[in-house]
């Protein structure tokens, strides 16, 4: 399980036809990448901010701010953090036209989810993921895994639920069961010294 990284993406400086608010996000998604790759991670999340503020229908500037937000262990990611991560990059899924940078979005909220353990969530991005790219084997196997602890965590809730429901045990139902237990225990015994008799008895004869 880990996030997808960036889309480096290189923009002709001359567009024509484009109007300026797109011009200058665009202008702000260079500065991003070019500062993400010199490991300057903050700075390049407040540049992605500038390009969102400028157009804010442009899916690679949110997508690129959602990606930029993630720690060096992603891991890490703290809950109100994550929350805006998951809204930027459904932001960008529904903006974005591209199949495979549609499926990087749903891919990353994914491992949004499965980090906070929220299976039932990160099912459902994953299966997005999978809806528009079948061949990202990554997002298959997290998928897989996801739903194999959801199945493991309602096994373990019912068990709890079921020993939740039943009745405590009275002291008399336990001097019962007690006393029924060394019963069966003192006839288990005897029918063992029975059959060592018997064993013993035969060696003798042999003998």
């Amino acid at each position: 399980m880990k996030a997808l990284g960036l889309f480096i993406i290189v923009f002709s400086l001359c567009i024509s036809g484009v109007h300026a608010d797109n011009r200058q996000a665009r202008k702000y998604i260079r500065q991003g990448n070019s500062l993400y790759r010199q490991g300057k991670q903050h700075e390049a999340t407040v540049a992605y901010f500038k390009a969102v503020a400028a157009d804010t229908t442009d899916a690679r500037a949110q997508y690129n701010l959602a990606t930029s937000m993630f720690p060096e262990n992603w891991k890490l990611v703290q809950k109100e953090q994550a929350d805006t991560m998951v809204q930027t990059l459904i932001k960008a899924a529904e903006l974005e036209q591209n199949p495979m940078r549609r499926s990087k979005a749903f891919h990353n909220v994914g491992t949004i989810f499965q980090n906070a353990k929220e299976f039932k969530m990160a099912i459902e991005a994953y299966k997005n993921a999978l809806r528009t790219n079948p061949n990202d084997d990554e997002a298959r196997y997290n998928l897989v895994l996801c739903q194999r602890q959801l199945k493991n965590d309602s096994t373990s809730q019912d068990q709890q639920q079921q020993q939740q429901q039943e009745p405590p045990m009275s002291k008399e139902n336990a001097e019962q069961l007690l006393n029924a237990a060394m019963q069966e225990e003192k006839k288990t015994q005897e029918k063992m010294q029975q059959m060592q008799q018997g064993q013993r008895r035969k060696i003798e004869k042999n003998w």
